[in-house]
Order: C-alpha cells, then sequence, then structure tokens
C-alpha cells in the first residue's frame, strides 16, 4: 500500500515539476509548425520566429507574418496605388506559453486552463510599420496545445473605439474559435463578430450581426473540401449627403466533397440589399450544384489560374488554360441552378438551369465533341414590368421579344429553352448551332 502511495507521489512530481521543462520544447515546436502551416496554405505569407526565451515553467517567444513577393501582394500593391513590397507592415504576434503535462502555472493569467496537453499559451497581436512604428491590436488569443500537436485557439476581442487622423473605429464584442491540426491539415473554425462602425469625413460605414463556421480539409488535388457558413446581418454605407445603401441580409451555406476523384458542391445563397437610391430593394436567391466534376482536372486548372496573378490578359490566360479546361470537361459533369431568382421592384426574374457534359475520350476530346456531348435545358421567367422598362431605355430590347425568345403568358414572360446534339430549342423554335465555326 506503502509502495503504491510513494509510486503515486513520484509520478504527480514529475508531472508538476519535471513534465514542464521537457514539454516546453515540444510544444514550442507545435506553436511554429501550426504557423507555419498556416503559412504554406496561405502560399503568400512567410512566418519567421524571433526565438523563444524558454523556462521550466513558462516561455515567451515572437512570431512575424511577413506578406512575400507573389499574388496577394501584387493585389494589395495596386490597391494601394502601387506600394512597394518594403512599405508593406508586418504582423508580429507576441506569445506567453505555459507548458507542462499539466499547464499549472497558467492558473494565474486569463484563460489558463489545467487541460492536459503540451501547453497553454495567450498572445497579442501587433502592426509594425515600415518605419519602425508599432500598433497595438485589440484582442487577445487564448491558445492550448494538444498532446497530439493540435492547436485550438480562441481569439476574444472585447467592445472597444479607435480614433486617428479624424477616423473612428468601433467595434462589439466578438469571438473566434480556430482549431489547426498540421499532421492532417483540417481545420475547424467557428465565430460571432460584434457591430463594426467605421466613421470619417465623408461617410459611416456600419456591419452588423456576423457570424460563420465551417470545417476544411486538405486533398492531394491541391484545395480543401468541407463546409462553410456565413450569415451578415446587415451592412449600411451613408455619405454625409444622404446617399446610402448596402444590405439588409447576406446568407451563404456550401459544402463540397470528394467521392472517388469526382468533385461535387452545394451552395445556397441569399442576399438582400437595402434601398439603393434611385432604384429601390434588391434580392438574390440561389441554389447551386455541381456533381461529377474531376477533381485531379480541378486542381490543375485551378493551379494554373493562379499562377497567371490578377491582371492577367485574358486572351493569354485561356491559352495557358485551355488543356486543363478541356480535360476537366471531357470527363464529365452537371451544373445545375435549382434556383436563381432576381427580385427588383418590377418583380421577381426566376432561373432554373441544368447543364450536363457528357464523359468523352480526353485525347480526341474538342470544342466541337463538347457541343455534340452536351444537353442543357434552361426555364426563365420575366415580370412584364421590367421587359417594358428594358424596351423603353432601349427599344432593340423588344427583339427579343420579336424573335420568340420570350413569350408572354399573363403578366411575364417566359423562355423555355432545351438544348440537345447541337440543336437548340427555344420556345418550341429550333435553331441549330454551327458547329462548323467551334473548329
Amino acid at each position: 500500500m506503502k509502495k503504491g502511495i510513494i509510486a503515486l507521489l513520484l509520478a504527480l512530481a514529475v508531472v508538476v515539476l519535471v513534465s514542464p521543462g521537457l514539454i516546453g520544447r515540444l510544444a514550442e515546436k507545435s506553436v511554429d509548425e501550426n504557423l507555419n502551416w498556416a503559412a504554406a496554405e496561405s502560399g503568400d505569407l512567410v512566418v519567421t520566429s524571433t526565438g523563444f526565451d524558454r523556462g521550466w515553467f513558462s516561455s515567451e517567444g515572437q512570431h512575424r507574418i511577413e506578406i512575400k513577393e507573389g499574388n496577394l501582394q501584387t493585389a494589395l500593391s495596386r490597391m494601394g496605388g502601387g506600394a512597394a513590397s518594403d512599405e508593406w507592415p508586418v504582423l508580429v504576434i507576441d506569445t506567453h506559453l505555459d507548458h507542462g503535462l499539466v499547464p499549472f502555472s497558467s492558473i494565474s493569467r486569463e484563460g489558463g486552463s489545467l487541460a492536459p496537453g503540451l501547453g497553454s499559451a495567450v498572445s497579442t497581436i501587433s502592426i509594425e510599420m515600415p518605419d519602425g512604428e508599432t500598433v497595438d491590436l485589440p484582442g487577445t488569443i487564448f491558445s492550448k496545445v494538444a498532446l497530439g500537436g493540435k492547436l485550438q485557439s480562441n481569439y476574444v476581442l472585447e467592445a472597444g473605439t479607435h480614433e486617428q487622423d479624424g477616423k473612428q473605429a468601433s467595434w462589439g464584442d466578438s469571438n473566434i474559435d480556430v482549431t489547426t491540426n498540421p499532421s492532417s491539415g483540417d481545420v475547424i473554425y467557428a465565430g460571432n463578430v460584434g457591430t463594426i462602425k467605421l466613421v470619417d469625413t465623408s461617410s459611416t460605414v456600419t456591419m452588423n450581426g456576423i457570424s460563420f463556421s465551417g470545417k476544411q480539409a486538405p486533398t492531394k488535388y491541391g484545395f480543401a473540401t468541407g463546409d462553410i457558413k456565413l450569415e451578415l446581418d446587415t451592412v449600411s454605407m451613408e455619405s454625409i449627403e444622404g446617399a446610402g445603401g448596402g444590405l439588409k441580409a447576406l446568407s451563404i451555406d456550401a459544402t463540397t466533397n470528394i467521392d472517388g476523384g469526382d468533385l461535387s458542391g452545394h451552395t445556397l445563397l441569399n442576399l438582400e440589399s437595402q434601398t439603393i437610391p434611385g432604384f429601390g430593394e434588391l434580392t438574390v436567391a440561389a441554389d447551386v450544384t455541381l456533381e461529377g466534376a474531376d477533381a485531379a482536372a480541378v486542381g490543375a486548372l485551378q493551379t494554373a489560374l493562379e499562377a497567371q496573378g490578377p491582371g492577367a490578359d485574358p486572351n493569354l490566360m485561356f491559352a495557358v488554360i485551355e488543356d486543363d479546361l478541356k480535360r476537366l470537361l471531357a470527363a464529365g459533369l452537371e451544373l445545375r441552378f435549382d434556383k436563381l431568382d432576381v427580385t427588383v421592384p418590377m418583380g421577381t426574374v426566376t432561373t432554373r438551369l441544368d447543364v450536363k457534359v457528357a464523359e468523352e475520350d480526353p485525347d480526341t476530346f474538342d470544342w466541337t465533341s463538347l457541343l455534340l456531348g452536351t444537353e442543357a435545358s434552361a426555364n426563365i421567367t420575366v415580370p412584364e414590368a421590367l421587359v417594358d422598362m428594358a424596351m423603353q431605355m432601349n427599344p432593340e430590347a423588344g427583339a427579343v421579344v420579336g424573335m420568340g425568345f420570350l413569350k408572354k403568358n399573363g403578366d411575364i414572360y417566359e423562355m423555355a429553352a432545351e438544348y440537345k446534339k447541337g440543336l437548340l430549342t427555344i420556345n418550341g423554335a429550333p435553331m441549330p448551332i454551327p458547329l462548323g465555326s467551334m473548329q
């Protein structure tokens, strides 16, 4: 009995006194791995560790995150008026890490935890400007490093305000959770962002009720699949002249998955605008499904597009991606718009669309065979008031009605179109497609 108690006390002493120093190095390594993995996933960031001042029970360290030369820097440079690469600020993350199988030293601070793992950390963020000035960013990141290296991070932002150069920013309480696993590449996230308000001398922008969640997993094809949900209550923009606009609501619910090398996806979108001066309100509701797309071809096409960078010449870009695009289409796929409704003050335009591309031999595939192997159907309705307005603004728009593309049915115009084996039929009237022009 006494031997058992002594053994238990010895084990407890090892956990409390010895494990923190031994595990501190593993915890530090895990933090580095997660940050470097995140940078590698973005492809446009460089993470540099300035080293950990490692103690037995806790450590202090810093990481610097910079935007490297590439598509992201090019795009941001154009948005920022052509800023040079040495003019970009650096994101600095300062971390206090309490380590040990049971991180007892974390109890005395906010966000501490005795949950078993490699460590418990608290981080603050700042921006280092090119001139050396440092600006502290609000909020704190509380993290837990699990035994397997998984990093669970919780960003907590308390409501506050900031004023500078006649501009004011305010934000509400926000909370964001992110779990990353560098060994598998999986990412799970969820968050709620409080009201954000930006005010300057000419305008006010307000965003309310932002929430999101999702899970992403990498694939061997170079892109991730999973789920994402986004909810945004309102975005209001108002100028000092009184002109305004924005969103009443926005929601996106999307999922993608791969089965046997085929990529499928489903997206629900709902958007409702605030009143647009001189026009009114606009709403969009969409239900889109993709089935059977070749995942390898999608990955190759994405890589080719990313390599072109922003602002690439469309003609040159098509020449670069044409082979990958042909490979994707030759594998066959189906794209459906089970709903695409756009509502304006004059009424609702509805669209139902289904496009099926048959699988073909990629070695003999060409654009003519694509037309012969594709089947499609579309059903569209347009309010009479909207058609009348279009013809008043541009009399040539009446040709769409005169040629039978839109047929009047009560207070709406309708189009029923079908396409199969090179023959397009619109409202019952056949319209052969000149396939020779596609050679």
